[in-house]
């Protein structure tokens, strides 16, 4: 076989087995028996047929660097949980980063399409939301407090069904790239038309700012996990639909994995996004510097963490 296409075939696993390896306390010992096992056989492959080769040093150091994180000395649990939340989630992230903005892209989209239908038809906000939904909003209006509905409720009761709600909304963004990416892509435009209803809803009525104060208190981390899980579902889908060199089992299989990793580093802040809609969302009357803090803070958190980082992560790996 000729060298181009030894690498041509099996470019894409060793580049799967190096982020396999930087998250190695991640994998089962299967895993890392059937890993070490594949990469060996590929190293004595190419140190017969291609002995000065670079991609026989390349193989070689691969191979060695898996057979020093096996029999390493093992990191204490507390720091495997610390370089889960501060690399592999990070990580994750920046290897589905085309996948995240596609996700972004097309919730944007239908974000848009639910403005422009809406400010189309009146009617269109009521289609979408529900007429009782869209009645008890106008009676809020009509009583000086747009968002009174998160009012309703006690702060520990509504914090918990809203918590329960949002990890159900979350799981169903990226289960849904069971049915390929086009399930998940599916919910982002679902999602993104409800997002555009509601919000022109309140612009035709005038109170859009007041309003938007309110509800992106909470909104700024629901609505940013929302897109982060269905980049993740979508790349579950992906690997289900274009498996490369892979049987389709397989890559499906490791595709679902690193989209899990991306949904359990987005479930802290879907709990955090609860707690504020409980407990500080409801009061409505709020000053309105106090309010943007929120914020801005919430925003530049899902900057730094789910942008900033993973971009910095990934060059201190390739470093």
């Amino acid at each position: 076989m000729r060298e181009a296409v030894f690498i041509k075939q099996n470019i894409r696993k060793w580049h799967e087995y190096e982020y396999l390896i930087s998250a190695i306390e991640a994998q089962s010992p299967d895993e890392l028996a059937d890993m070490y096992n594949d990469l060996t056989a590929d190293l004595a492959f190419a140190q017969t047929h291609y002995p000065n080769s670079r991609i026989t040093l390349f193989l070689n150091n691969l191979t060695l660097q898996l057979h020093s994180s096996i029999y390493g000395n093992r990191k204490e649990k507390w720091s495997r949980l610390s370089r889960f939340w501060s690399h592999e989630v990070p990580l994750a992230v920046w290897d589905a980063r085309k996948e995240l903005l596609l996700s972004l892209t097309v919730f944007l989209l239908f974000i848009a399409v639910g403005v422009v239908s809406t400010l189309g038809d009146i009617n269109f906000s009521r289609l979408i939301l529900g007429d009782a939904y869209v009645d008890m909003t106008l009676y809020n209006i009509d009583n000086g407090d747009p968002a009174a509905v998160y009012q309703s409720g006690g702060n520990t009761e509504s914090f918990l069904m809203i918590a329960f709600n949002n990890v159900r909304v979350s799981l169903m963004a990226f289960a849904m790239g069971i049915f390929t990416s086009l399930g998940s892509v599916y919910y982002l435009m679902s999602n993104g038309v409800m997002v555009g209803a509601f919000t022109t809803l309140f612009y035709n009525e005038g109170v859009l700012g007041e309003a938007m104060m309110a509800i992106m208190l909470h909104g700024t981390l629901e609505l940013s996990t929302i897109v982060i899980e269905g980049g993740a579902g979508i790349v579950m889908g992906n690997g289900w639909l274009f498996p490369g060199t892979y049987s389709r089992i397989r890559s499906f299989r490791l595709a679902a994995k690193r989209g899990l990793k991306i949904v359990v580093g987005t479930l802290p802040v879907v709990i955090a996004a609860a707690v504020i809609e409980g407990y500080f969302t409801r009061y409505t009357h709020a000053s309105n510097a106090l309010r943007g803090g929120v914020i801005v803070l919430s925003a530049a958190f899902i900057i730094y963490y789910y942008v900033y980082l993973p971009y910095l992560r990934s060059h201190e790996t390739q470093e």
